[in-house]
């Protein structure tokens, strides 16, 4: 289970992020004309991400508790595939776009395996502020397994003559 959990949110986050990083740094490039702009963006997100890692470690939580994606390498390629097409806006987004997609996810999965692993993170730091009626209760499947009352209903349901 957890492991087909881990590789969903890896592939959802990989196709989110960098589509996210290709769209709005391309859009800035586009609308500023300048190439460095990408890595500007991503160093931006970045820093942002690591405000908000300072926010939950200040709040109790584990210091790997939020991973901050490894944005810059892939914006760099970005911004040299803008350099290097002469400002040609469809190679730039083709081309571009293409190495973030491909570069981001292999620059986050080295990122990760470098952290600990998130369900035990998960369940040594549950959130504190947890209301009482979302509290996790133990499944209730086969109380009544041989309770006599449900063996009796279930004879009934089943002998009975509609």
């Amino acid at each position: 289970f957890y492991t087909d959990w881990m590789w969903t949110s890896f592939v959802v986050f990989s196709i989110s992020q960098s589509t996210m990083l290709a769209v709005g740094a391309i859009y800035y490039m586009l609308f500023t004309g300048v190439p460095g702009t990408a890595t500007y963006y991503a160093t931006i997100m970045t820093i942002y991400t690591w405000v908000a890692k300072g926010a939950w470690f200040a709040l109790g939580y584990p210091y790997d508790f939020i991973v901050v994606p490894i944005w810059i390498p892939s914006a760099m390629l970005l911004d040299l595939s803008y350099w290097a097409t002469r400002r040609n806006k469809h190679a730039a987004i083709i081309i571009g776009g293409t190495l973030v997609g491909l570069s981001f996810p292999l620059f986050n999965m080295v990122n990760l395996l470098l952290i600990r692993d998130p369900l035990e993170v998960a369940f040594k730091y549950p959130r504190p502020t947890l209301p009482a009626y979302m509290t996790p209760i133990e499944p209730q499947v086969g109380k009544f397994y041989n309770s006599p009352v449900a063996l009796a209903s279930g004879a009934g349901a089943v002998l009975t003559v509609p």
